[in-house]
């Protein structure tokens, strides 16, 4: 497939996404901002706990410009163990009231793969599951969505957490990848849903070139018909070219995340909101020049 990014316009590529109501325009893209209440992501900065330290961090993201902000209590870096959803639940249930009520007009999502937990989520103000599983690791997931009737973020991830950066193989990762989400949204349109957007998953069970390989080729996933998510934030794709951490890729998380944009990304995926944003809006210019 040679197909390029210019090339693509053909596709027909849903624009909206209906968050519970609220529509999401994708026609420019949106940046989603990552809210995570987990002791151990990979990227310390990002983490928080407590109820003013939440609030202030998400009143931070949306002056900064983020769409969406999205919340997670389940660590997914490499070799993270899986927590229960009570657990998860713990983590969230207080925080996620108090955030509806402080922002009622801001759409959130969960990140989860447990069905129970995406229920109570939207139960109490999120309006999309984000599902790093693509709803695999919980046989309730895809009738839970359809019946939220909210939009499914559909990730790949090559074996769970704990095991998918042990030589990760593809005989070829975007076919691979293409054919995965070819078989999940027939699933999910076989079940009423058709609010979908997919997360090709970045550093999960993927090695560096791997990643590079779907950032050059991210918008051939637009050719399903649906919107593309790209999670690149200081992941070790970066700091493994570079020979930083994840602390010092700011640097190359705009640069990768500019990639994305020109790749057909219709949502970035950040830890740092005000950056991407700013990628956006000069992307953007660039691209009406």
């Amino acid at each position: 497939m040679k197909l390029t990014a210019d090339e693509d316009t053909h596709f027909n590529v849903k624009k909206t996404v209906n968050c519970r109501g609220t529509l999401l325009d994708l026609s420019t893209a949106k940046v989603m901002g990552i809210l995570n209440f987990t002791p151990d992501s990979f990227y310390r900065e990002s983490r928080v706990s407590g109820l003013n330290t939440s609030v202030t961090r998400a009143a931070q993201m949306i002056a900064d410009g983020a769409s969406v902000i999205d919340i997670g209590s389940q660590s997914t870096r490499p070799g993270a163990p899986f927590l229960d959803p009570e657990t998860e639940l713990s983590r969230i249930r207080e925080i996620l009231p108090v955030l509806r009520s402080n922002f009622p007009e801001v759409i959130f999502s969960i990140d989860t793969f447990h069905s129970s937990v995406a229920r109570f989520a939207v139960e109490q103000g999120c309006s999309l599951v984000n599902d790093v599983s693509g709803g695999l690791l919980d046989p309730e997931m895809y009738a839970t969505v359809a019946t939220l009737n909210v939009p499914f973020i559909v990730m790949h991830m090559q074996g769970t957490p704990a095991t998918m950066q042990i030589n990760p193989h593809y005989s070829d990762v975007v076919i691979e990848i293409l054919e995965y989400f070819t078989r999940i949204i027939q699933r999910l349109n076989d079940s009423g849903h058709n609010d979908i957007i997919l997360d090709p998953g970045f550093g999960f069970g993927k090695n560096t070139q791997h990643n590079f390989t779907l950032l050059k080729n991210l918008h051939l996933f637009r050719m399903t018909g649906y919107p593309v998510m790209a999670g690149v934030s200081r992941k070790s794709m970066i700091h493994a070219v570079l020979g930083n951490s994840s602390s010092d890729s700011l640097n190359g998380t705009t640069v990768l995340n500019t990639l994305a944009l020109q790749n057909g990304a219709s949502i970035l995926r950040v830890h740092d909101v005000r950056a991407a944003v700013e990628a956006v809006r000069l992307h953007t210019i660039y691209m009406s020049a």
